[in-house]
């Protein structure tokens, strides 16, 4: 309680600085268009960085990392972490004018726990709660199946977005998707699928008015053409990770607009796949690790703005373990491993990537040249990124190694682990661990920290040992900014509200 009441006091400076006057309209690349804005329908860093300004949760974490009050004021943990009490905001209303209230967000979590939730992906992340009770108009109880330490954090995002009961249930589920309320401080003034979505300020945001007048959305997957845009001032802002390494030296000597980087817990691998083909052996998977080096990659294609990783982690991922190293440069125990394993020189094996993302298509160009020097054929396959994560990874298709970016924005190692492995999700198309679904299961209860700490890592460990995938590096945000554009402040996961923006 005495948390919650500090993340009270640190919340007023957020309505505090709410401008009573919009004007201006901030024009943003996003490299791509989530195709429904309905917070239990993604898991997408793009989606929550144009959604971030038209929801709010009931819990926020902005750019500082730090955990303050949404739409409750102030939260108390009962009978022992399995009962939580939110004192809700009052007054607030969604941009259709409909009244925010206990009853919203019962149906808002009733609808996430059942079976609009479960055409999702985001369900399994709330899997602890077990229903929401009504206390009375300004307060619900949250009843869980047992607790979860990061609950209060996954509040503050994606599937947790708080609806509008009764537009959703008069509008229906499809007119939600391309026409999104919310009691954000944004609402939608219009959406034209792969082009873009406008955003009107809400001048009756609980929060204050923004400063901008308007916000607008272009989705851009062409990163050469986001920085020409940007160049010429037809952008404003361009988010991660839209903006290639390359481009960096470009951007900087132009004096009207800068580069703005800030640590961040997006993460790059190249999973395998681990049921059939050759990497269904653990022997080629570690032995095409061993063969790739990773820091000449960083150094050489990311300018430095990278750290290698040895989990699918960065730093700021509470899990992290320090002490772990990631498998060496190596190619003559790369070769023993190939030879060992039985796999014939020339062997051919195909990598699939996004189409659109030009770092990593680099990156993949270096892989694949590393593979060649022992004794691999790699070919790369790029794919249409909506058509990889919806169709080729979750069903399967993928080649021997596929691309898999992950932002971690509860910078909780559980955000990641239980998507990437447990049996049944999503993103884990091929392997059923149960050894593996049972310390991640574990951990979730788990309220002391130091144990909680040591499963996470322990996973992390166990998932390297089983080389699920070859982790590559933990990348920076990296936002390219007009000089036109002021009091901006780049948030880790591009999870950006863009309220205090103003423009010239």
């Amino acid at each position: 309680m005495r948390a919650a009441l500090t993340a009270l006091a640190l919340a007023g400076g957020l309505m505090a600085t709410a401008s009573a006057q919009a004007a201006g309209t901030l024009t943003v690349a996003s490299p791509q268009d989530p195709g429904s804005w309905d917070p239990v329908d993604t898991f997408l860093v793009n989606w929550a960085s144009v959604a971030t300004n038209i929801y709010d949760g009931l819990t926020y974490r902005g750019p500082n990392t730090e955990l303050v009050p949404g739409l409750a004021t102030s939260w108390e943990e009962l009978d022992n972490g399995t009962r939580i009490r939110f004192k809700l905001r009052e007054g607030v209303q969604f941009h259709n004018g409909e009244p925010f209230n206990a009853d919203a967000v019962k149906f808002t979590f009733d609808r996430l726990m059942g079976e609009e939730g479960k055409k999702g992906p985001q369900r399994s992340n709330y899997a602890a709660i077990d229903h929401v009770e009504v206390i009375d108009n300004y307060s619900v109880d949250f009843h869980l199946k047992a607790s979860d330490p990061v609950l209060l954090i996954k509040l503050a995002g994606y599937g947790a977005m708080i609806v509008p009961p009764t537009y959703i249930t008069e509008k229906g589920e499809d007119y939600f998707n391309a026409h999104p309320v919310g009691t954000g401080p944004f609402k939608l003034a219009s959406y034209e699928p792969k082009i873009g979505i406008k955003l009107e300020a809400f001048a009756d945001h609980w929060g204050g008015a923004p400063q901008l007048s308007n916000l607008n959305y272009r989705f851009i997957s062409e990163p050469s053409t986001a920085v020409a845009e940007l160049q010429s001032g037809r952008v404003d802002l361009v988010i991660p990770p839209t903006i290639p390494i390359g481009m960096i030296p470009t951007i900087e000597q132009d004096p009207n607009i800068d580069i703005v980087t800030t640590a961040s817990p997006t993460v790059y691998a190249l999973r395998f796949n681990t049921g059939n083909g050759i990497t269904a052996d653990e022997r080629v998977r570690k032995a095409m690790i061993y063969g790739v080096d990773r820091q000449a990659i960083i150094d050489s294609i990311l300018g430095g703005q990278a750290a290698p990783i040895a989990s699918f982690q960065g730093e700021l991922s509470f899990g992290h373990d320090p002490k772990m190293q990631p498998l060496p440069y190596d190619p003559n125990k790369a070769k023993q491993l190939l030879k060992e394993a039985g796999v014939a020189p020339g062997t051919k094996i195909q990598i699939d990537i996004r189409g659109n993302d030009a770092t990593f298509n680099e990156v993949s160009q270096a892989v694949a040249s590393y593979l060649q020097i022992i004794g691999l054929n790699a070919t790369l396959k790029p794919y249409e990124t909506n058509v990889m994560l919806n169709d080729i990874i979750p069903a399967g298709k993928t080649g021997e190694l596929f691309q898999q970016n992950w932002g971690g924005w509860t910078l909780d190692y559980d955000n990641t682990a239980y998507f990437m492995y447990h049996t049944g999700e999503k993103w884990n198309p091929y392997d059923s661990d149960a050894e593996l679904d049972l310390l991640l299961e574990s951990q979730r209860a788990i309220t002391d920290r130091a144990k909680r700490e040591e499963i996470l890592q322990s996973i992390a460990q166990y998932t390297a040992n089983q080389a699920l995938e070859m982790p590559l590096y933990n990348l920076n945000a990296i936002y390219g900014v007009s000089n036109r554009v002021h009091n901006f402040t780049p948030a880790p996961d591009s999870r950006l509200r863009l309220s205090d923006v103003t423009v010239d």
